[in-house]
């Protein structure tokens, strides 16, 4: 299929007549698919600030492609982001980056419990357009020094003449410890020999115009750029507007118990509260379990868990994934049985997935109500050398063997997992929930800036149906 045929195929599915700038990307990402491959590999950068139109532009773009029986992949680096891209793709099925690019070998590292991937799945594809959505998510290097952001590029253009289209919003935080996305970076992309090209759509869409949530989405955006521009001069502070939108609000803390309580009445599982640091996100959970849920014991059927580690599995059983990523949030079915082993303690669970699926696995119970990331080194120590000198497990088995064993261990491989009514924005990102509550209470004047605005900006982006700004100070209000 030639590029105008495409790009008439895409427009007619649009459900809504394009702007001017939506047109003109349309045209560019349809000659992009059109164009010969190039040897080093054609990647396309979409930027798309949030109400501009992109995800449904990308989600027509699929229906053309498919339409012309060129295969498109959609992936997204967390479990959640690639629900919600399937869902924006009318159902189409969207993977993780690490399900799709990783053969995986579970394999615990004594004193870390991290599960490391195993080698490099191969790309069978030939002309396939990868599309992968919240790229701005994605890092060059994680806690192991792996890049994910490398090894799906390698991956991609290892198929036979397929193609990568990078999805983000560059307002949006970057990944954990960088001061910008590397894969929404056009230069740092060439940099590694690629040819790439790219489109930022920026004007707000005509179907989004009454959206408070948009609009103070692109008020935020619009300081930023303000502060960016002024370098080491102060910049006007934004103001949100609250009043004259029926999708925003501003909530007291008073006020805030009832309203959760109304949007679990509504959905358990599409609201959240979204705030800046996990001893605020652990004071929340307990917060909101004990006074709006009414739930005394640790654990129990309805509570949203989010999952704190990647985690491999070591074995498959029917309905059991092969993996869940650090980020996805997973509802529990049911609760088994407890117990204390090796200092810690563990719970036997059914979990359920967004998607519908349930499985049985062990959690590990110490992480729900820690106000840190993950288990220090020294509990992880505790645990390895916990297990390996069990005796009445192991019997006379030689220490090889048991440490051998760790691979499957349950108690090694529990899951990790904490509450997830309130998370923080890292966490938060790639998701979207119909109600969602930004903690902006106590923020002090000196926080005021750049980093404040883009943290507020992808808090505010979450928010479907209604936005509800909890105690939010005086000179960020309009």
């Amino acid at each position: 299929m030639d590029a105008d045929t495409l790009l008439a195929a895409l427009l007619h599915r649009l459900p809504y007549t394009p702007n001017d700038q939506q047109s003109a990307v349309a045209a560019a990402l349809t000659r992009f698919v059109c164009a010969p491959a190039d040897p080093s590999g054609n990647v396309f950068v979409l930027n798309g600030y949030a109400g501009t139109g992109k995800t449904t532009l990308t989600g027509a773009l699929v229906g053309a492609l498919e339409s012309s029986g060129t295969k498109a992949v959609l992936m997204a680096p967390t479990g959640r982001a690639a629900k919600v891209f399937s869902a924006n793709s009318a159902g189409r099925r969207a993977w993780t980056i690490h399900r799709r690019i990783y053969r995986h070998a579970p394999g615990g590292i004594p004193g870390s419990g991290e599960y490391a991937p195993g080698a490099q799945a191969p790309n069978r594809e030939q002309g396939a357009v990868f599309i992968v959505d919240e790229a701005s998510m994605i890092g060059t290097a994680d806690e192991r020094g792996a890049s994910l952001l490398h090894d799906l590029l390698q991956y991609v253009f290892d198929g036979r003449e397929c193609r990568l289209i990078l999805m983000g919003d560059t307002a949006q935080l970057p990944p954990v410890g960088a001061e910008k996305s590397p894969a929404m970076n056009i230069s740092f992309l060439r940099s590694l020999g690629l040819k790439v090209s790219g489109a930022t759509l920026t004007a707000t869409a005509r179907q989004a115009a009454d959206s408070g949530i948009l609009f103070n989405a692109t008020r935020l955006r619009r300081a930023m750029a303000a502060a960016i521009a002024a370098a080491d001069s102060p910049a006007a502070v934004p103001k949100l507007r609250v009043n004259g939108f029926p999708d925003v609000r501003s909530v007291s803390g008073e006020d805030l118990p009832e309203l959760l309580e109304k949007s679990y009445a509504d959905s358990l599982t599409d609201t959240i509260v979204i705030t800046r640091s996990n001893r605020r996100a652990t004071e929340y959970n307990r917060a909101i379990r004990s006074a709006v849920l009414w739930r005394e014991e640790e654990i129990t059927r309805d509570d949203m868990l989010i999952v704190a580690r990647n985690h491999y599995f070591s074995r498959r059983d029917k309905g059991m994934p092969d993996f869940v990523a650090n980020g996805d949030i997973v509802a529990v079915e049911r609760v088994y049985g407890t117990e204390t082993r090796y200092g810690m303690r563990f719970a036997d669970v059914c979990l359920r997935l967004p998607e519908g699926n349930t499985f049985d696995i062990k959690i590990l119970l110490d992480n729900l109500s820690s106000e840190e990331a993950n288990l220090s080194r020294e509990a992880w120590l505790n645990l390895y050398s916990g297990i390996l000198s069990d005796n009445d497990r192991f019997g006379d088995t030689p220490q090889t063997e048991r440490a051998a064993s760790l691979a499957t261990d349950p108690y090694w491989n529990a899951l990790h997992v904490k509450y997830a009514y309130a998370i923080t924005c890292h966490k938060a990102q790639g998701g979207q929930w119909n109600d969602v509550f930004v903690d902006l209470a106590y923020i002090p004047e000196d926080a005021l800036g750049l980093p404040l605005y883009r943290w507020l900006y992808t808090a505010i982006t979450r928010a479907r149906t209604r936005l509800h700004l909890i105690s939010p100070p005086e000179q960020l209000l309009e």
